[in-house]
């Protein structure tokens, strides 16, 4: 098992990048924030079976943080990181200080509106501005040929596939599945917020979403069965919730009153400190080609 490069400047990552393209290698990147769970694993190995080396990011980007959250508290453990990539075909990891990634007088922003605008993009107003930014700049610094991001993450798998069309970014988008706990709780750095108490209601989102699916997959009705999932997270001591929602998995753009097309069930909720995001496909087909 090798330990991965670390380099920590933009000029050093490209001098690596250079000579693995010379020698004519793929490059895949998986961009995260750290505190490295089995989920950021399984992006980085996925992305090793589309390339021949493979970058990792560990970036904490403020950009993506209002005041008010959990920039400073979130979790940091390099050095664990970087064993875990080890352990997962991790070529480089790319570690950046934000004065490298924003120096002084950074003034440019990236929005992408439209896919955005909703669900995290209302409760979140700051955050997928801050995303696109420093994925942006993640794509431009490395020009992978694969980036892979995991469908845990859904909108924001969505707007950065939006960012590369529209830009006409040189890289195929790869999604990676959710992975889960034993229980089926979606895996997160944040999971570590928990509490014992609090670790055992988590499991029940995914419970409550899977049944919304069937139920969903049963014609029944969108409204009535987004609201029933809400009473069930509630009384399982999510609160508040900021929002359970049926919508077109291409877009997530508002469905009729039933689904009729694949659609993707997505919810946010608060236990205690701790904001937990999920979603799962309805009526789910092959995904479409990867954007290149």
């Amino acid at each position: 098992m090798r330990e991965p490069i670390i380099v920590r400047s933009i000029a050093d990552l490209r001098a690596v990048i250079n000579v693995w393209r010379r020698e004519g290698r793929r490059i895949g990147l998986v961009p995260t924030m750290g505190a490295l769970h089995e989920g950021h694993l399984s992006l980085v190995r996925l992305a090793r079976t589309h390339s021949d080396r493979v970058i990792a990011s560990l970036f904490v980007n403020p950009k993506q943080f209002a005041a008010h959250e959990d920039l400073d508290r979130y979790p940091r453990d390099e050095a664990g990181d970087a064993a875990k990539l080890a352990s997962a075909g991790c070529d480089l990891l790319f570690a950046p200080q934000p004065a490298e990634m924003y120096p002084a007088g950074f003034a440019t922003a990236v929005s992408v509106s439209g896919v955005s605008d909703d669900l995290e993009g209302a409760m979140r107003p700051h955050f997928f501005g801050g995303v696109a930014t420093v994925v942006a700049k993640l794509l431009l610094q490395c020009l992978p040929d694969t980036a892979v991001f995991g469908e845990k993450d859904y909108q924001q798998l969505l707007v950065i596939r939006r960012l590369v069309r529209d830009l006409d970014i040189p890289v195929a988008i790869i999604a990676g599945p959710t992975v889960r706990e034993p229980d089926g709780l979606a895996m997160s750095s944040r999971n570590a917020y928990l509490s014992p108490s609090e670790r055992s209601a988590a499991a029940r989102m995914n419970v409550i979403l899977k049944r919304a699916v069937a139920d969903l997959e049963r014609g029944g009705e969108i409204a009535a069965i987004e609201h029933a999932a809400k009473l069930a997270l509630d009384e399982a001591g999510f609160d508040p919730i900021d929002y359970v929602a049926v919508r077109d998995a291409e877009d997530l753009s508002a469905l009729g009153a039933r689904v009729d097309r694949p659609a993707r069930i997505l919810a946010a909720a608060w236990l205690g400190a701790t904001r937990l995001i999920d979603n799962f496909p309805v009526l789910k087909r092959p995904a479409p080609g990867n954007d290149a």
